[in-house]
């Protein structure tokens, strides 16, 4: 007697269409995400989420506070983004998303052995602090290099740039320029001077490690560094090409 085939083809087919709806929203979804944050601030962020897990599960739990609040472009100190441009990606102004020369030094640094170096950009940074975690995994180089090259073809420069200004670490707990002012400075992010946004991008490399409200003898070394490389751009014209 002949068997009927039809349920195995029926299952084979919503199988195949459960793959491509599962695919289509992989794909579509970051973008419609990274289309909304386009203009609307950041509530959190996957690192935020994650600071918070990271206190809630210590033994005893730690009932520390996390500090963040956004500040437009407009209310942000010119030094501040000049400062991390030229401590973290001098590049910034004319890649798309990638510094293929700093990968290879990188590559060729850590193949010789030694404290392993990173390239990323803040471009990079910026997928990796909003929607991903820390780590040197395959999976996650792969999904940060797809955001990455989706928020360079969404958003301007100066987006960028605003949002990693936003909500990069600054210590522990302390996210973003305006509590960074606030906390170590007394300040708003509008009023910060050349050197405290240099101290600020000083940390970046560790900011759990590092302080920037009390400069170990290398920060400061770091802060001197980045000034010097702040007036070689040419000082806060330099955003003029963002």
């Amino acid at each position: 007697m002949r068997k009927n085939n039809r349920p195995t083809t029926r299952g084979r087919h919503w199988l195949t269409r459960a793959f491509w709806c599962a695919l289509a929203a992989l794909v579509g979804l970051p973008v419609l995400v990274i289309v909304g944050l386009r203009w609307i601030p950041p509530p959190t962020s996957a690192f935020m989420l994650g600071w918070h897990i990271d206190h809630s599960f210590k033994n005893p739990p730690v009932h520390a506070k996390l500090h963040y609040r956004w500040s437009p472009w407009e209310q942000i100190s010119p030094f501040a983004p000049l400062a991390i441009i030229a401590a973290e990606d001098q590049k910034f102004p004319d890649h798309w998303g990638f510094d293929f020369t700093a990968i290879s030094a990188a590559l060729d640094h850590n193949q010789r052995g030694g404290r392993l170096r990173g390239a990323s950009t803040i471009s990079q940074q910026v997928a990796k602090n909003l929607f991903l975690w820390s780590g040197r995994s395959f999976i996650r180089k792969g999904l940060e290099a797809y955001l990455t090259l989706l928020i360079e073809t969404l958003w301007s420069k100066q987006r960028i740039l605003e949002v990693y200004l936003n909500v990069v670490e600054f210590g522990d707990g302390v996210y973003g320029v305006n509590a960074a002012a606030e906390q170590f400075f007394g300040t708003t992010p509008s009023r910060l001077s050349q050197t405290e946004a240099a101290r600020l991008a000083a940390v970046l490399p560790n900011p759990k490690g590092f302080s920037a409200a009390h400069p170990s003898a290398y920060v400061w070394q770091r802060v001197r560094w980045i000034i010097g490389q702040m007036n070689q751009l040419g000082g806060t014209a330099y955003l003029q090409k963002l």
